[in-house]
């Protein structure tokens, strides 16, 4: 504060304070005041740097407020002195209370001259006092920021620790002499060593030769740090997969430092590589059967036909398993699935270890076979797999028979592309389904002019749909008794256009496969039940649902609109169903059938005992009607066995109560046959063959007059 005017207060009467001013020495900033009371709250309030120095009060003043006014000035600022302006210095001493307070002489330059020297001193130790407190603040804040910063550090080191000992990889750090500095536990653990060999200082030679003992290190320890070191030392930076001699996967990735070590982090992948192993084997293998997929085969076809053009042969076998669905559906997708896998098992073991197996789709099997000498090793192979797949299964107790139908391609003479070949070959085998099954076919060029007149059928098949060009003829069912008519059944019938009368076995079987047989079923519930309603006769008659009705969960919809629309009493209306019905949602089926019932229709099971549970659906719902199978009836009297089969079921159908219908009987044998046996019903070509609408009502006429002559 050097160059700024020394503040001293002078306390005194108006005239003494008017004086001092007059009086005031260069250097000084005189402030007076002549109130009758102490200036306390001046002294204290003053902003810094007005603050006052020194205080002179004059002996007349001090007198008129007593001597405590000196005592408050004191108390305002520890700092102040006190000089006492007295005319006579006897008797003054009783006032100086403090050796902050002297008295002088009435002179007034002496008594500036004297406040003067105690203001400097004032300001001096006021600079002082400034010094210390910034000095202790100073002292405190570094304290404060020692401590803070020590609590940081420890701070720091209990989070590193932390992070160190939570990591899920294994963490080690060396020094450029190879020497550990610190790691953490999931290292000491993933490598079962003790703690006491991986102290820092310890050489990674050392804990490798260590490791190598408990035997999760396969490696030259010396080799594998110099490898290390150098490559860390190249590119700053490495990664490595290593096997652990325990037959672990540990990644590896090294890290350089600064100083020449580096950071190394160890994380076992052993569960992520099998899991990425699984994932490229699914990728490119069956789930079920663990054969290839149809994306490997046809890779291991791309690269086979290209060896096919340095002039070698390859051979394509498509194949699936005759009837596969009526094992799905009779015995349930488990056995099915069982069945698949017994398949896979029996091509694996049947063809050469060269060829390729695959698993396409469902029940469809392909094999590519390469290096051909001739054909003939494909035909040979084709017929070694049929009678391996041929022999029986045995399933969780289920006595399982099926056969399987091969279709053969070869190159480069059937194709030179993947598609090709495998298109040709699944021509191939829909020929050999065709001829019997239980067989292969050689692709021949003319098999492609089938499967254009079947996608022709197709397109014509739902033309008749949109166009109505389907019929119904009924043939009869009599009481095998009496002969009397005791209904008909509905046969569906495509009369085209284009292709005349085409038989339900041509077209039916189509229908079901791409789902028009829904809509054409529902068409065949309505007109039937109509013309019932129409007949003066009122016998029931019989209409066939295919199982694809009861998937679409509206057969009882369709059965009920088709009542109210014709007027039909449901109790003349008959449904017949085949086993297939109720392999699928056997329960829902059930329910179904249940529900169908309680409107009072019958419910029938047709081709009884072609099945595999037919026993156990008898069972599971009262059917009305047992209809038997036309290929027992055929041979009754030629084949003891069909005879004793129809003779059990109709003995069957006694014991439940339930009627029993032979179908397909067409000699006055069979009819006497079924009669002997107890069948209730016939129906058959010895009776009538399938008729229109209007020949059938010209025949309940014959019949009617037939019975009453007889």
């Amino acid at each position: 504060m050097d160059g700024v005017l020394l503040r001293i207060l002078y306390c005194g009467t108006e005239r003494d304070c008017a004086a001092v001013r007059a009086a005031a020495a260069p250097g000084l900033a005189i402030v007076t005041w002549s109130e009758s009371r102490a200036p306390t709250e001046f002294i204290r309030t003053a902003e810094s740097g007005a603050q006052i120095e020194a205080v002179i009060v004059g002996q007349g003043w001090v007198s008129s407020l007593g001597t405590p006014v000196l005592s408050d000035i004191l108390s305002a600022d520890d700092a102040l002195s006190v000089v006492i302006e007295a005319g006579k210095l006897d008797g003054i001493s009783e006032r100086i209370m403090s050796g902050r307070i002297m008295a002088v002489p009435d002179d007034r330059a002496r008594t500036l001259q004297l406040a003067a020297a105690l203001a400097q001193r004032c300001r001096a130790e006021r600079s002082l006092a400034a010094a210390r407190r910034e000095f202790d603040a100073a002292q405190r804040a570094a304290k404060l920021v020692s401590t803070e910063h020590q609590r940081q550090r420890r701070e720091q080191d209990r989070l590193f620790e932390t992070a160190l000992q939570n990591m899920s990889q294994g963490l080690c750090m060396f020094d450029a002499d190879a020497n550990l500095v610190v790691c953490n536990d999931r290292y000491v653990e993933m490598y079962g060593i003790s703690r006491e060999v991986v102290g820092p200082g310890i050489p990674l030679r050392s804990i490798l030769l260590h490791r190598k003992q408990h035997g999760n290190f396969p490696g030259d320890a010396d080799v594998y740090i110099k490898d290390l070191m150098a490559a860390v030392a190249k590119d700053k930076f490495c990664t490595m997969l290593v096997q652990s001699g325990d037959g672990r996967t540990i990644s590896i990735v090294n890290r350089a430092m600064d100083n020449g070590g580096w950071v190394a982090t160890h994380e076992d992948i052993t569960e992520r590589t099998r899991a990425e192993a699984k994932i490229r084997h699914m990728a490119r293998h069956d789930s079920l059967t663990g054969l290839a997929n149809r994306v490997a085969f046809q890779d291991e076809m791309e690269q086979a036909l290209r060896r096919v053009r340095r002039g070698q042969k390859v051979g394509v076998l498509c194949l699936d398993l005759d009837h596969f669905k009526n094992v799905n559906d009779t015995l349930g997708h488990l056995v099915g699935d069982r069945l698949l896998v017994a398949a896979a098992k029996r091509l694996m073991d049947t063809v050469r270890e060269t060829d390729t197996i695959a698993r396409l789709g469902g029940d469809e099997f392909a094999i590519l076979q390469t290096d051909l000498d001739k054909v003939d090793c494909a035909s040979t192979s084709a017929q070694r797999i049929i009678d391996a797949i041929n022999l029986p299964y045995d399933l969780n107790g289920h006595q399982v028979v099926v056969s399987t139908s091969i279709g053969i391609a070869i190159a480069p003479n059937d194709g030179e592309s993947t598609e090709q070949l495998l298109r040709n070959a699944d021509m191939a085998l829909y020929r050999a389904k065709s001829d019997g099954r239980s067989t292969f076919r050689f692709f021949e060029p003319e098999m492609d002019e089938q499967l254009q007149a079947r996608r022709l059928l197709e397109i014509d098949l739902r033309n008749a749909v949109a166009n109505n060009e389907f019929e119904l003829f009924y043939q009869p069912q009599v009481d095998a008794a009496t002969e009397e008519i005791t209904g008909c059944e509905a046969l569906l019938r495509w009369k085209s256009p284009t292709r005349g009368m085409v038989p339900p076995a041509k077209f039916v079987p189509l229908a079901e496969e791409i789902g028009l047989i829904v809509p054409i079923g529902e068409w065949v519930l309505i007109q039937a039940c109509c013309e019932a309603a129409s007949w003066e006769k009122p016998v029931r008659i019989a209409v066939n649902l295919s199982s694809a009705q009861f998937k679409s969960r509206r057969v009882v919809q369709s059965v009920l609109n088709a009542l109210a629309i014709s007027g039909l009493d449901a109790r003349r209306l008959e449904l017949e169903i085949t086993e297939s019905v109720l392999t699928h949602d056997n329960e829902g089926t059930l329910r179904t059938l249940h529900e169908l019932r309680g409107f009072g229709i019958k419910i029938s099971m047709d081709d009884f005992g072609t099945g595999y549970s037919s026993l156990s659906y008898l069972r599971s719902f009262p059917f009305d009607k047992i209809k038997i199978d036309r290929s027992f009836i055929k041979d009754i009297s030629a084949k003891g066995d069909c005879a004793a089969i129809v003779k059990a079921v109709v003995s069957l159908g006694h014991g439940l109560g339930i009627a029993t219908t032979a179908e397909g009987v067409e000699t006055a044998e069979q009819l006497d046959h079924v009669r002997s046996e107890g069948c209730t019903e016939v129906q058959g070509y010895l009776f009538s063959a399938p008729r229109r609408a209007e020949d059938v009502r010209a025949y309940f006429a014959r019949n009617k007059a037939r019975t009453a002559a007889a």
